[in-house]
């Protein structure tokens, strides 16, 4: 299954909606150097304790995983990967080491400023990052970059028209945070970028080419940065 029309036909199907072609979005896959989460809402349903403790799914996991894994046999190198939030949540510090993930700005109410340290500090321009959001407080990150993955909430009629309207979205998902909406948004793009089948293979088999991978991944030592203060500064966990 490799062809852009064929991809989107089945996602609409799965409940999926398109913010343009199937082929428009392969092309903007292709210019990808990052990959940028949200945290609440993406990574799950969005409730959290007093403690601000979350969850994560193993599903969403995988998903990440092999997306990284699938640019870095395209390019030789793993994207730079992060999480934005505009809390200070443990459960994201906690995924971010365990799956290596290059840096988490934590407590950004305004998330733009995020964007112009990667470009900054990484020389990650805006349109070379894929990024996936569910709420009103990252559109100020979904209006810059190349590729926006809007996760659904069927709560959010109203948004979710005029996300529509505007034009926010590449993908909108058929899933919600809390049933591994991340996991369907890394299919689709491993889909468009024609790596989905290459990838399972290669992780089933843990590969020379995984292992490899796999080893700089976990060489990899994730940076914390505090984001209150309106410009992210690097912390110690």
């Amino acid at each position: 299954m490799s062809i852009p029309h064929e991809i989107q036909e089945l996602f609409e199907k799965n409940g999926g909606k398109f913010g343009c072609s199937a082929f428009k979005l392969t092309e903007k896959l292709h210019h990808i150097h990052a990959l940028v989460f949200d945290w609440d809402g993406v990574f799950h349903s969005g409730h959290k304790s007093e403690n601000k403790a979350s969850s994560f799914s193993e599903a969403d996991s995988m998903g990440i995983n092999m997306l990284r894994f699938a640019y870095f046999l395209q390019h030789g190198q793993i994207p730079f990967t992060a999480i934005i939030s505009g809390e200070n949540n443990p459960t994201a510090a906690y995924f971010a080491e365990r799956e290596h993930l290059n840096a988490v700005y934590l407590g950004a109410k305004d998330k733009a400023i995020v964007l112009a340290a990667l470009e900054q500090n990484d020389q990650i321009a805006p349109n070379k990052v894929w990024f996936a959001y569910d709420d009103i407080l990252d559109l100020s990150v979904a209006t810059q970059v190349g590729f926006r993955v809007m996760v659904n909430r069927n709560a959010s009629v109203a948004f979710k028209q005029y996300a529509t309207q505007h034009k926010y979205y590449d993908y909108f998902t058929a899933a919600e945070g809390h049933q591994h909406a991340l996991r369907e948004a890394c299919e689709l793009s491993l889909s468009l970028l024609g790596m989905f089948d290459k990838v399972v293979e290669e992780r089933v088999a843990y590969s020379d080419l995984y292992a490899t991978y796999i080893n700089r991944r976990n060489a990899i030592s994730s940076r914390f940065f505090d984001c209150k203060s309106g410009t992210p500064k690097l912390q110690k966990k």
